[in-house]
């Protein structure tokens, strides 16, 4: 067995499962993967005060922002105004508690939780071991559901709907709101998975001396997706962590088809039901995505018009077929080109969840458009059933493996290297 200092230098990139040996990093730079270039680890200057006064700042900010207005709107002499607080309350009020709680879950407690946490694990606090290992486990999971900055571009795009209506007001809280999205990002960016993890325990023995270049499952060794500790390719339990995982994702393929299928079964209804109904002198007029792309094209605003387009329609369609797409390659059907398929990959990954922008927008545009007879905005139960698409294709691109793709290959340069040995 190889000794826990000897496995600090060796790493199997999560991506295309490549045996890394890692060099001394500087401070301030980062190594990745010289096959697929995902980042592997970064070293940061000061890796416990950067992204602790982050996320004290972020903290603060956030506070500021739910104790104060947030926007307001003024339609022929009548003054709407709203705090973050009330843009749940005005769902819960309209019977779309489902919205209320995504919008509490995604874009205030997720974020909030990590910055708390993050405070907690990188500061010598005295807790528990197990918590510790517990809050780590978290931490990284719900890192991609914290939906702050989409919000953010929700409540732009807002505003640029709601010109053409009225005066819009930034109040006091706006500006802590974009401070705090800011902060939070930042804070993120300056915690490393593997250095934490490193400080809360340390890595597991090697059973053998790797070799670098050459895939983990052919050396008998897996990663462990939570810690990113090497284990035996037959260890279920990661004995630094106690995550639970395989050599590959079990039945990935399986449950990435069968998510993907459940999202193109609810985006057809999603699209055609009305997302958003508009009461104006007490006539409803109800209004589907495409609708409202139509009458922002229409009324001249073209960029709004745009980014709606992109981000509701363009980007949730592109997302399941790239996923139908890393599904087939994988399958080994495809043209078995892994550096494209992980870059299609990458970019399933990171404009996913900026699809529920639009849901967003209905959230700030109910609770703020509220001028008695004069017009009011309601949700509707297309926006539930988008909302539920953009989750369900999420959750679809984190069942998928990527390094079933980088299989593939190597299966074939097996395959070659034989008849050309015959």
């Amino acid at each position: 067995m190889c000794s826990a200092v000897k496995s600090n230098a060796w790493m199997l990139c999560p991506q295309c499962d490549l045996m890394i040996k890692l060099p001394d990093i500087p401070v301030g730079s980062r190594a990745s993967c010289p096959r697929c270039h995902t980042t592997l680890t970064a070293s940061w200057h000061e890796p416990r005060k950067r992204p602790t006064g982050y996320a004290l700042a972020a903290l603060f900010m956030l506070l500021l922002a739910n104790l104060f207005p947030f926007v307001s709107m003024k339609v022929a002499g009548l003054t709407s105004q709203i705090t973050l607080a009330q843009i749940p309350k005005v769902m819960v009020s309209e019977d779309y508690s489902s919205l209320a709680t995504l919008f509490l879950l995604f874009v205030q407690a997720v974020p909030a939780f990590c910055m708390i946490t993050i405070i907690l694990l990188v500061n010598p606090i005295p807790l528990p071991v197990s918590l510790r290992v517990g809050l780590a486990r978290i931490l990284f999971r719900l890192r991609n559901w914290g939906m702050a900055e989409i919000f953010m571009a929700g409540v732009l795009v807002s505003f640029v709907k709601l010109m053409a209506y009225g005066e819009i007001g930034l109040e006091t809280s706006f500006w802590p709101w974009v401070l705090f999205c800011l902060l939070q990002l930042r804070a993120f960016q300056c915690v490393d998975r593997r250095e934490l993890w490193d400080r809360l325990l340390p890595q597991p023995a090697l059973p053998h001396l790797p070799e670098a270049g050459i895939s983990g499952l052919e050396q008998g060794l897996r990663s462990c997706p939570c810690c990113t500790a090497i284990l035996p390719a037959e260890e279920p339990v990661c004995s630094r962590c106690g995550v639970t995982a395989h050599a590959r994702r079990k039945h990935s393929l399986q449950w990435t088809l069968a998510l993907l299928m459940t999202s193109v079964l609810i985006y057809i209804p999603a699209n055609l039901m009305p997302i958003m109904v508009t009461e104006t002198l007490g006539t409803a007029y109800p209004s589907n995505i495409m609708a409202g792309v139509i009458l922002l094209w229409g009324e001249g605003s073209y960029p709004v018009a745009l980014v709606i387009f992109i981000a509701s329609i363009m980007v949730p369609s592109l997302k399941m077929v790239a996923i139908g797409w890393l599904c087939w390659d994988a399958s080994g059907r495809g043209q078995r080109d892994s550096h494209r398929m992980h870059k299609i990959y990458e970019v399933v990954e990171f404009v996913g969840r900026w699809s529920m922008i639009d849901v967003f927008v209905i959230a700030v545009l109910s609770a703020l458009v509220r001028m008695g007879q004069l017009m009011n905005v309601y949700p509707a139960w297309g926006a539930v059933l988008f909302a539920m698409v953009v989750i369900i294709t999420m959750i679809a691109a984190m069942t998928f493996d990527p390094r079933l793709t980088w299989d593939r290959v190597r299966e074939n340069n097996r395959k070659e290297s034989r008849l050309d040995g015959n």
